[in-house]
């Protein structure tokens, strides 16, 4: 009885597991596809180069319905990867939202 109880409890705790991991990518694969383009991006004052950061430029998130201005930051850099920041491009008259990344060397 006693071995049955804990193959019970390990098969479920590998399930909840599997549904967890299972999830979660899908959370991070979301995309954004508009109709409408983004307005002219806004002028920044960028600020003078940090060592170890690179300046992640300002853009147009979607947000209500509606593009909403978020304020370019320093971000800490990665070794061995270049950054690939948010930008919006036009795939069949929509809009798409290619959020920011970093990409290996």
């Amino acid at each position: 009885m006693l071995v049955k109880k804990v193959l019970v409890s390990a098969l479920f705790a590998a399930g909840m597991i599997g549904a967890v991991a299972k999830s979660l990518p899908s959370l991070a694969d979301v995309e954004i596809f508009v109709n409408r383009a983004p307005p002219v991006v806004q002028v920044e004052v960028v600020p003078a180069p940090r060592e170890g950061y690179v300046w992640s430029p300002g853009y147009y998130d979607w947000k209500n319905d509606n593009h909403v201005w978020v304020q370019g930051e320093s971000i800490r850099e990665r070794e061995g990867y270049s950054y690939q920041p948010n930008r919006w491009v036009e795939r069949d008259g929509r809009w798409n939202l290619e959020r920011s990344r970093w990409e290996k060397k």
